[in-house]
């Protein structure tokens, strides 16, 4: 059974049993009359301290139900706060990584799309290249139609095949041919030439250097005619020996 820890209960319980015990500590010379009254007294006294005892003990049953109801109630409120406290803190955890994944894609479309300018940037300048090297071309092939003797051919692929004429004295109708390209970084390229001459890689590197056709096709004409001279002087020579 719980105790009694209410100071007014205790205190008025004291207070009743010194008065009872006062009372009963009177002379054995008092009348039967107030001995049985005393007794009586004595009686309600113990019966009254009983009944608040007994009400006190089911007080105190039912206010420690309380507490242990609200304890209980307590426990289970914290256990689902703590429940809410890691969903919430997966969640928190979860957007992080969202805005993380989606920071990251954020950067790669930046890069693509740098990228992408830089190549259309690039494109442009490689499209302008090539229309002033087109323009320059068509320059040059004025002039050495008129003074030359040079004929330009278009042929399969964007590529020029350039004809000279009068390059040999001794066979002046022998074209001396050479086609030019441009490769994927926009520059000119000898594709090949007839007869075939070595010296043209130098030449082409030159071209790359000054960016002038027109002496680069004179000096290819020179190329041609320099071998055209060696030739002939060459079998001139043989012809000699055998006569």
């Amino acid at each position: 059974m719980a105790s009694i820890k209410d100071p007014h209960v205790i205190d008025w319980f004291q207070g009743a049993m010194e008065e009872i015990q006062g009372k009963l500590l009177v002379p054995d010379t008092a009348p039967p009359d107030t001995a049985l009254e005393l007794c009586q007294a004595h009686k309600m006294f113990i019966k009254a301290a009983v009944d608040t005892c007994s009400k006190k003990c089911k007080d105190d049953g039912t206010l420690f139900e309380t507490i242990q109801t609200y304890k209980y109630d307590l426990g289970q409120k914290t256990l689902l706060v703590k429940e809410k406290r890691d969903t919430i803190s997966q969640s928190l955890c979860e957007m992080e990584q969202k805005q993380s994944q989606k920071d990251t894609i954020s950067l790669e479309i930046e890069k693509l799309r740098e990228e992408q300018a830089k190549r259309r940037h690039l494109i442009v300048s490689q499209n302008k290249a090539n229309k002033d090297r087109l323009k320059n071309l068509k320059k040059a092939k004025q002039v050495f139609q008129e003074r030359l003797g040079l004929e330009i051919r278009k042929t399969h692929g964007e590529k020029l095949q350039f004809i000279f004429q009068n390059v040999n004295p001794d066979s002046p109708d022998n074209g001396y041919t050479f086609t030019l390209g441009i490769n994927p970084d926009g520059a000119y390229q000898i594709i090949s030439s007839d007869p075939v001459m070595e010296s043209l890689e130098a030449l082409e590197n030159r071209l790359h250097e000054t960016n002038n056709i027109s002496a680069f096709l004179a000096n290819v004409r020179k190329e041609f005619v320099a071998q055209a001279r060696f030739q002939n002087t060459f079998q001139e020579h043989i012809v000699e020996k055998r006569t």
